[in-house]
């Protein structure tokens, strides 16, 4: 007697993905269902016999990327026929063009419907398919995720976003916030602790809003409670508003050596005009002073943000604002990009009225002052020791591992073949502005 046939059995899929941690833990969930449905993984997209992209639309520029590699997809289905599906962020928004029939795209699928990933897939053999549908409630995965490490698992506790910043786009794709239970989030560690992983990574767009939704625990005491886990040795957490950064947050980690001293905390911008018509819900002062809070506490607090240049309305001076600001907070790392409008957001009314070049300008000028600030932070590690999760092999040199250190930079260094998966003490022996270079030391 045979079992029952799964719906995509055989079948070989890829995915190219988009984006940020999210979309990556997302295209680690959406393969799941995949296998589950018995397909497996192909070794390329071209020899693949279904390709999911899964998006981002945080950015004009993502969605460029996505019709570029949708162009390359088209003419590839020339040489054999293959399905091409679209999730994530751009299939929220952009549902109802990217079907046309000159896409080449064959299906469409919202977060909502990501368990449905088989089904849809498999109907959108015989027509064109679009499932965007949306709910209120954070939904368990029944099948366990395709995880892409080993030792560095993402954990999501929350989805959605309530915050309604003028330029961004997040509550229109992903909702409105729903959060996870405590217990799931729990077990959800416990169980990669049992396999071993190193690292934990909670996941959600405002991680400081948490509430277990039965019992009402906030951020900070979940935060100590997968801490306490036995097994993996750092536990890591994005994104934070910085308009809530309670003192509970911070005392828990500073009180907690297995959570890592690092920080991602989007500034946006420097100038305090600026943060108000991007609706922020901080002052540039708030913002500095939040800073000051946190480093009293941990000193070796490694921070990094996110900058938008050339905002609607944006002046020299209030640009100005925003490099002195970054001399002043002098970021380990940023994520810098020029403002570009996005669909149904606040700011998508605004005359997006400063020029393109002025945008170019201004983003050249915030890279080379952070450029400036990390080569000169990098070089105060020359000789010291630092913690390192190796974590792969360098792209440019197979020779050379790659893992992160505390602060989530790069490290670079030599070593042997089974340190991969394994913390290592490495000497910094030299630097660059985006990443360190040492040797391994044996314990």
């Amino acid at each position: 007697m045979t079992g029952p046939v799964l719906p995509l059995g055989g079948v070989r899929y890829a995915f190219h993905t988009f984006g940020c941690q999210m979309n990556e833990n997302d295209t680690e969930r959406l393969a799941g269902y995949l296998e589950a449905a018995g397909a497996v993984p192909a070794g390329s997209i071209e020899s693949a016999d279904l390709v999911v992209i899964n998006t981002c639309s945080v950015r004009a520029k993502s969605e460029e990327k996505l019709f570029s590699l949708l162009g390359r997809l088209r003419s590839l289905k020339k040489k054999h026929p293959f399905l091409v599906g679209v999730a994530g962020c751009v299939a929220q928004v952009r549902k109802d063009r990217l079907p046309e029939p000159k896409s080449g795209v064959d299906f469409v699928i919202g977060f909502d419907q990501y368990h449905r990933i088989a089904e849809i897939a498999a109907e959108s053999r015989h027509r064109k398919m679009i499932e965007t549908s949306r709910r209120r409630i954070f939904r368990e995965d029944p099948v366990p995720p395709v995880r892409e490490s080993p030792w560095s698992g993402y954990v999501t506790i929350m989805e959605g976003c309530d915050n309604f910043c003028a330029y961004c786009i997040v509550p229109f794709t992903r909702g409105r916030e729903r959060f996870r239970p405590l217990s799931a989030i729990l077990e959800e560690v416990r169980g990669l602790a049992a396999k071993g992983f190193r690292e934990i990574q909670l996941l959600g767009q405002n991680v400081n809003n948490y509430r277990d939704p039965k019992t009402g625990t906030d951020f900070a005491a979940l935060l100590s409670l997968v801490a306490a886990v036995p097994g993996p040795e750092w536990v890591r957490f994005l994104t934070s508003h910085p308009k809530n950064v309670p003192p509970a947050l911070a005392e828990a980690m500073a009180r907690t050596p297995k959570i890592c001293r690092q920080l991602h905390l989007p500034l946006q911008s420097g100038s305090t005009a600026v943060l108000e018509r991007m609706k922020r819900g901080y002052t540039r002062e708030r913002y500095l002073e939040t800073v000051r809070t946190l480093r009293s506490l941990m000193p070796e607090l490694r921070l990094s943000a996110d900058i938008i240049v050339g905002y609607p309305g944006e002046t020299e001076v209030e640009f100005e604002e925003t490099l002195s600001a970054l001399s002043e907070i002098r970021y380990a790392g940023i994520f810098s990009f020029c403002y570009s409008p996005r669909p149904l957001t606040a700011a998508a009314g605004l005359v997006d009225d400063i020029p393109p070049e002025v945008k170019r300008r201004r983003l050249a000028a915030v890279q080379a002052l952070q450029k400036d600030i990390q080569t000169a932070f990098h070089q105060t590690l020359l000789g010291k020791v630092e913690k390192v999760l190796a974590v792969g092999r360098s792209k440019k040199d197979p020779a050379v591992f790659a893992g992160r250190n505390e602060g989530n930079q790069v490290v670079n260094f030599q070593g042997p073949e089974d340190c991969l998966g394994r913390f290592v003490d490495v000497e910094i022996t030299s630097v660059g502005p985006y990443s360190l270079r040492g040797r391994m030391l044996t314990r």
